[in-house]
């Protein structure tokens, strides 16, 4: 039952390197793009229902994702990522696990999606992500979730693993903004999106925090459950975010209110492709693009049994991507 829901008053973090961050040649200045979701504006314009049925239709052959299972989630069937049409989430609370950007002083409002189609087997969150825990609510309770979040004074209502249940998070931001939801919407992904459904969240979110975990195809398909196009899918991705939204910008109170914040997780052994993510990132996007490094990696689920991921990040690992960074001439690195 929905009233059943419980909300965790502990974050789950996806544990990011700790950020404190801010640049003044960054900040809004008070002549500056106003502090004002997007959303709003297409909502004025009459598109934001447009959008919701397009993204609905889509689950009658899921192809949100690069998965492609063509599955009919309305009637109930599900496909890798374990979903049906109705959304499920592990909870709702304000979280101060993210970059600093996104925490500020109230914390950012991070609503945990339940179930994954990346399902790595090294994953953290396996509990939510693979075995789906949570509960299942409607459309407007998650709506009135962002809006109990706002109300605690949240910077951002922060989606965390939201594609597979895009359809449902774009009609609850329509229902939420009849109840006076005014605060950014954050896509925080494990960047293995389909660039058709990240074209019809254009105009809806205003900050994207895409996790690129691969730079090649073997190691994505050995580690992330056979998703070798991932790498393919997470360049166009990347690239598709920044045009839609640019690099960061903050507030005056150095709080992220549009852009790419692109997170990068280390993994033994040069896994994750390090050297060449930096690489692509430099030449593929402003080298001021805003990356997060992370050195956070422990081994977890099914990990133990992959020697080459079976340990944690050494420190001349993170020294090694800090190096790649700069060699790059990539200028802003989280520290």
């Amino acid at each position: 039952m929905e009233d059943s829901l419980f909300l965790m008053s502990s974050a789950l973090s996806l544990s990011p390197s700790s950020s404190r961050f801010r640049e003044k040649a960054f900040l809004e200045s008070k002549e500056g793009p106003k502090e004002y979701p997007s959303y709003l504006e297409l909502e004025k314009k009459a598109m934001l229902s447009e959008r919701v049925e397009k993204l609905y239709s889509i689950y009658e052959n899921c192809h949100l994702c690069p998965r492609d299972c063509r599955v009919n989630r309305k009637e109930g069937q599900v496909g890798r990522c374990q979903a049906t049409s109705r959304v499920k989430i592990s909870s709702a609370t304000p979280n101060f696990a993210q970059e600093s950007p996104l925490v500020g002083k109230s914390g950012s409002g991070a609503i945990f999606f339940s179930n994954c189609g990346l399902r790595s087997v090294y994953s953290q969150d396996y509990k939510i992500s693979i075995e789906g825990d949570g509960v299942e609510i409607s459309d407007q309770r998650l709506a009135e979730e962002m809006i109990k979040l706002q109300k605690k004074g949240c910077h951002n209502i922060n989606l965390v693993t939201p594609t597979h249940y895009a359809p449902n998070i774009v009609s609850a931001i329509q229902k939420a903004i009849s109840l006076g939801l005014r605060i950014p919407a954050v896509y925080n992904t494990r960047g293995y999106e389909r660039l058709e459904t990240l074209q019809l969240l254009d105009g809806i979110i205003d900050i994207y925090v895409p996790e690129c975990k691969y730079m090649d195809s073997e190691e994505a398909g050995k580690y992330s459950a056979e998703a070798y196009n991932y790498p393919h899918h997470a360049k166009l991705a990347l690239k598709e975010m920044y045009r839609q939204v640019g690099d960061l910008k903050l507030n005056q109170r150095g709080i992220a209110i549009r852009g790419l914040m692109v997170r990068h997780l280390i993994l033994p052994n040069r896994i994750a492709g390090t050297e060449k993510f930096l690489k692509f990132v430099a030449e593929n996007l402003p080298k001021t693009t805003y990356i997060n490094i992370m050195d956070n990696y422990k081994p977890a689920y099914q990990a133990m049994e992959y020697p080459k991921i079976a340990r944690g990040i050494r420190r001349s690992e993170y020294a090694e991507a800090i190096k790649w960074a700069k060699k790059y001439g990539l200028t802003r690195i989280a520290r």
